[in-house]
């Protein structure tokens, strides 16, 4: 679990100039609130908190806004659809022993047999963890497996203390078989529905 300590500047100004005069700072606003205190709004360092949210559920120690601790999960993070820089976080304080609910990455390891074709439909999952114990992800190995397998997300083996919230029967990931080879099965499918309706065709001329 990665913690990173970031400073942060009381923001008394609101509204969108006021936002775009602190970005164009440097700043990004941001929201602190949890654990039934009143939001508390501020600005983080642009590049310090853009490097910090490389890593998925961080965990920021947040300085200069008073309080006894500070520790705070970003739940939400808004990007210009664009050009993707930052334009507001919310941030959640967490205590330690509080459990959250997050989404973590699935990771593959491993080949799959010869000539099967790995599909992963989910890339992440949602769990409930604790707030400072959250996992960096979880890693499934696909050595092996052949086309036809699929594995559902109750499948996936979570960390000690780690729940999963994801609907088990969500499919993580399918093999399947050579896209020839489906595209032959399927050829040979429409070769014999045709042979059976000519036949039935036949049948009923002889019959009339």
């Amino acid at each position: 679990m990665s913690e990173v300590r970031i400073a942060a500047e009381p923001r008394t100004e609101f509204g969108k100039g006021a936002a775009r005069r602190a970005r164009r700072a440097g700043k990004v606003p941001a929201v602190l609130y949890g654990h039934g205190t009143e939001p508390r709004h501020i600005t983080l360092p642009g590049h310090d908190l853009m490097l910090a949210l490389k890593t998925p559920n961080v965990l920021l120690r947040v300085d200069g806004i008073g309080g006894a601790d500070n520790l705070a999960l970003p739940k939400s993070v808004q990007r210009d659809a664009i050009k993707g820089f930052l334009e507001h976080v919310d941030l959640l304080v967490v205590k330690k022993g509080e459990k959250v609910t997050v989404e973590i990455p699935v990771t593959l390891a491993g080949d799959v047999a010869s000539g099967g074709v790995l599909n992963q439909e989910l890339v992440q999952v949602e769990v409930e963890t604790e707030a400072t114990h959250i996992p960096e992800g979880v890693e499934f190995s696909v050595e092996g497996l052949e086309a036809g397998a699929q594995v559902t997300a109750g499948d996936l083996k979570l960390p000690s203390g780690t729940a999963l919230v994801t609907d088990p029967e969500s499919i993580v990931l399918i093999v399947s078989a050579p896209r020839a080879e489906v595209e032959e099965e399927a050829a040979e499918g429409a070769a014999e529905e045709e042979a059976g309706a000519e036949a039935a065709e036949a049948a009923a001329e002889e019959s009339e």
